[in-house]
């Protein structure tokens, strides 16, 4: 079975065509190549300044942590969903300069019948400590409260969402801007940064649907019929050869379970951004590589070719995903970021200065590509073992 009939049948979509189809219409903000909606400031009403919002959910990595919890009774996997789905928007927001001075918000629908009192104290709590560990790095974030709400009726286990805010000057923002001549710093998903307490598989919160189906036993379809919809034909559901607690050996830090793997909490790069931003480099783009994975950027350039042809080692989370899956690799850039989730496009003498500030949070980084004019816009990947073209 085709990776893109997997994708149909379980009603999900790696580019949410549907979705940009409904929005192709909206307003794009004040500079539409930004990577986040820039906004006049409707709050001071000032003219040199502009207000963004964002608003992101963990996914269906929640369903993940559900079945994981269950199996383990080790509630602390909450503590990664809630960063998921914080860092799905404050991540976004840094890639246009909005380090400081955050608005934070949540909305959560549970169902009632399978989610405790103690799972909700447990992701309201792991929004502060994430918060708290944010204030070490001078990032200020305030909690604005927010809605948890009973919905078991929609919600078949739970949904965890952020919504944030943030006012900032024009002339601190980072607009795209990517040129011919930029080179690509490509910066690390995985391994263990200096502000996370374990390794980091790299998963982030996108192609969740695909990696939880493909890699895991049908064992838990039998178990959580709750974690799936029941109207997906059953030849997708749950269809890999691993238990949660399989081990996996990622060198350098010994044998991890194929769960943890996972569900490792998507690695805020906060911290390293604001480096960026106090220093005030010289930055032409930077791409979250969320939804589109390694062909996001393609939707923030005009008449470009993104050359990448040096990429980090693909760690060994996604070499499970792609075993396990059998999914080619070219749809597997498409779906998971493979490596690493931050891009930055500067020239070369910036771009030393990115990897040194990146490594100083010991976050592997390097030069992974450059970007040509062309007369389209076109994603080239190249790895051992090819050449693939996205446009």
């Amino acid at each position: 079975m085709g990776e893109e009939s997997r994708y149909d049948k379980r009603g999900v979509s790696a580019s949410k065509e549907d979705v940009h189809k409904a929005i192709k219409h909206m307003d794009k903000g004040l500079y539409p190549l930004a990577f986040c909606k820039i906004l006049p400031d409707m709050v001071g009403g000032e003219e040199d300044y502009v207000n963004i919002m964002h608003a992101d959910t963990a996914g269906t990595k929640t369903s993940l942590a559900y079945i994981y919890h269950q199996e383990t009774r080790d509630i602390s996997v909450w503590d990664g969903i809630v960063q998921d789905s914080i860092v799905m928007n404050v991540d976004d927001m840094a890639c246009v300069g909005a380090v400081d001075k955050i608005l934070l918000s949540s909305t959560i629908g549970r169902n009632k019948h399978l989610i405790s009192g103690e799972v909700i104290s447990r992701i309201i709590n792991g929004a502060t400590s994430f918060v708290e560990k944010m204030a070490e790095y001078g990032i200020t974030i305030l909690q604005a409260g927010g809605e948890t709400a009973d919905v078991g009726d929609i919600v078949r286990t739970i949904d965890v969402g952020f919504t944030t805010f943030a006012r900032l000057q024009k002339s601190e923002l980072i607009v795209n801007d990517i040129k011919a001549g930029n080179v690509i710093v490509g910066i690390a998903s995985y391994g263990q940064s200096t502000y996370e307490s374990s390794y980091n598989g790299g998963m982030g919160s996108n192609g969740l649907t695909s990696a939880r189906h493909d890699v895991f036993s049908k064992i838990y379809a039998d178990k959580y019929p709750e974690s799936y919809d029941p109207n997906t034909d059953s030849d997708v559901i749950y269809v890999g050869g691993k238990s949660l607690t399989d081990e996996v050996d990622v060198p350098g830090f010994g044998k991890i379970s194929a769960g943890k793997l996972v569900l490792s909490p998507t690695r805020t790069y906060l911290p390293l951004i604001k480096q960026m931003v106090d220093q005030k480099l010289a930055i032409d783009g930077m791409i979250h590589c969320t939804g589109g994975a390694q062909t996001k950027v393609i939707k923030f350039i005009k008449n470009k070719k993104v050359i990448k042809d040096n990429l980090l080692p693909i760690p060994p989370l996604f070499e499970m995903i792609e075993g396990e899956s059998g999914t080619p690799r070219k749809e597997m850039y498409e779906v998971f970021n493979m490596g690493h989730r931050l891009e930055v496009y500067c020239n070369q003498e910036i771009a030393e200065k990115v990897i040194g500030i990146s490594k100083s949070f010991n976050i592997d980084a390097k030069i992974i590509g450059s970007v040509e004019e062309s007369k389209t816009n076109e994603v080239e990947i190249t790895d051992e073992l090819g050449t693939y073209s996205y446009t």
